[in-house]
């Protein structure tokens, strides 16, 4: 693991935990930098824009900026702008307003109206996103994707996360909704984050570094780590944040490394003593 040049990292569940560090986290992410990795910080969170995420994190003693977080929303943004230029698009999300995330991105109103229209009326979509779930995702809003679907527009998703860890305990992601609007519409999502290639291809290309110069830290066994591995990147997995024993057990694959936590991280890549007591 020494050869390695960059570190692709989650968030939630392995940094924090409903935006708190975990224990260890924050020292183990100095002693990375410090050691002269790349660092690139990838989340499906879409309750928080970059230069939000960046403050919460700088705040609570990580070494990051705003340059070093790439989200679901901002590959959203590259990938609608390569595939649907110009597109009318409906955004279903719930948390802190991520427009700014969605560069390049002509968005309706929240009601479904047109924002440059005259009037307020509903107006058909070419494409409706879907990024995370929370209150907004009501009856109201999932039933107005619903209808803008069967006229046609395109479903483009931010993941597939069927639920997070929050300091309450798991709760429930946009994925366990996304399976109801595919199958109620008979159209299948495009994917564009985590565990997307190329939200991975994006992140690398972002550090200029080539697969085999990185490993991915993720929390989620399948969305995280052999996303990253399908991808040709290390994949490790932590202990912490949604892993559960059991998803674990029942994976399509078996993860490169298993660590109790982000913590361990430095002695995984040999950094500091104990680097073998850190891998499984």
């Amino acid at each position: 693991m020494a050869e390695k040049r960059a570190v692709l990292v989650d968030i939630d569940g392995v940094l924090t935990v409903s935006w708190k560090p975990l224990p260890g986290a924050v020292g183990a992410l100095r002693e990375i930098r410090g050691a002269g990795l790349g660092v690139a910080l990838v989340t499906n969170t879409t309750s928080r824009t970059r230069a939000s995420i960046a403050g919460v994190l700088t705040d609570a003693g990580f070494p990051v900026t705003a340059d070093d977080i790439l989200t679901a929303p901002t590959v959203t943004a590259a990938y609608l702008a390569r595939h649907c230029p110009g597109a009318r698009c409906a955004l279903l999300n719930s948390g802190d307003d991520i427009r700014e995330d969605l560069t390049g991105v002509r968005l309706t109103g929240d009601d479904g109206t047109d924002p440059d229209a005259d009037v307020d009326v509903d107006v058909d979509v070419d494409v409706v996103i879907v990024g995370g779930a929370g209150p907004g995702f009501d009856y109201v809003a999932l039933n107005r994707a619903f209808g803008q679907l069967q006229r046609g527009a395109r479903l483009v998703a931010m993941h597939r996360n069927l639920y997070w860890r929050t300091d309450e305990g798991l709760q429930l992601d946009s994925g366990a909704f996304l399976v109801g609007l595919e199958r109620a519409a008979r159209r299948e999502a495009e994917i564009t984050g985590k565990p997307s290639a190329a939200f991975f291809e994006a992140a690398l290309a972002h550090l200029g570094v080539g697969a085999g110069d990185a490993l991915m830290v993720g929390d989620d066994i399948e969305s995280d780590v052999l996303a990253a591995q399908r991808a040709g990147v290390t994949g490790v997995l932590v202990r912490t944040g949604k892993y559960l024993p059991e998803t674990h057990r029942a994976a399509s694959g078996s993860p490169d490394h298993v660590v109790d936590s982000f913590a361990a991280l430095p002695a995984l890549l040999g950094l500091g003593e104990g680097a073998s007591s850190a891998q499984q």
